[in-house]
């Protein structure tokens, strides 16, 4: 595949398209990366130096590729964190003017807005941004639980329930109220809960074909990038089904975890 890849860029580290990039060039895909903010590290740290780029650079950016005539030839758009709403309005451009070009073209969304224990940690405005405008232009979601509950119940941003996805038949009726909105599969990152042994960590899958469900040992670490690869491994392998796909992202994960708990890493150790 050629993927247009729009997202955040560190120097040290993987997060973004620096965790999304490689993932996706080691199995075999063109991968063009748009970065939309350029940081020496990221934010988890609680300090870093850079540049936030304004939405009229990354959409010069975009025009440059087209000047190439290669936004016909994008098989599909990946995205992640979008900072602003200037941001998401580039994105949903995009999208529009690569299924002009390329109607067989998929949008991959990992909608990232926050996180249990967290809240939202984007600007005002941007989740309901995302779940009125962005999510329904998606083919590909990929939320983790507290992002799913939120787009499935709407409400207030700041007061997030949980007890909707706190079972399986919860999460998965969450499931399928976010695919009537445009999505035709979604990936739930980060499943916990009454039906999850304490501990296992899971994700759910969910697309036409029916709904899959894989479940890894729960490694005692916080580390920043995992949802990031996690988005771009499913996308790649999404072509063989969703249950394939599902198997092969959470072997990959739970490995890149497992080696990054092992060395006591602040980052991820993807290479």
């Amino acid at each position: 595949m050629r993927i247009l890849s729009i997202q955040s860029s560190v120097a040290y580290g993987h997060v973004g398209n620096s965790a999304a990039t490689f993932p996706l060039q080691r199995l075999g895909h063109e991968v063009w990366p748009v970065n939309t903010v350029h940081f020496s590290n990221h934010t988890g740290y609680g300090a870093w130096r850079g540049i936030v780029l304004e939405p009229e650079v990354i959409a010069e950016v975009i025009e440059g590729i087209n000047d190439r005539g290669a936004l016909g030839r994008v098989d599909a758009v990946l995205t992640g964190y979008q900072g602003s709403p200037g941001v998401a309005a580039v994105v949903l451009s995009t999208v529009a003017r690569v299924r002009a070009l390329n109607p067989a073209a998929v949008y991959c969304c990992d909608p990232v807005m926050g996180d249990v224990g967290r809240g939202m940690f984007v600007l005002p405005g941007v989740p309901e941004l995302i779940r009125t405008t962005v999510v329904p232009a998606a083919d590909v979601v990929t939320p983790n639980a507290f992002e799913l509950a939120y787009l499935s119940g709407g409400g207030d941003p700041a007061q997030v329930s949980m007890a909707g996805v706190s079972t399986l038949d919860g999460l998965l009726a969450a499931v399928e109220q976010v695919r009537a909105t445009g999505p035709r599969t979604v990936l739930v990152t980060s499943v916990d809960g009454a039906d999850i042994p304490p501990d296992e960590i899971a994700m759910v899958a969910v697309d036409p074909t029916g709904a899959y469900l894989v479940r890894t040992p729960r490694l005692p670490l916080e580390v920043n990038g995992a949802g990031d690869v996690t988005a771009a491994l499913f996308l790649a392998h999404l072509h063989d089904g969703v249950d394939v796909a599902l198997g092969r992202v959470a072997s990959s994960i739970h490995g890149i975890l497992a080696a990054t708990h092992e060395a006591g890493s602040r980052e991820i150790l993807l290479v």
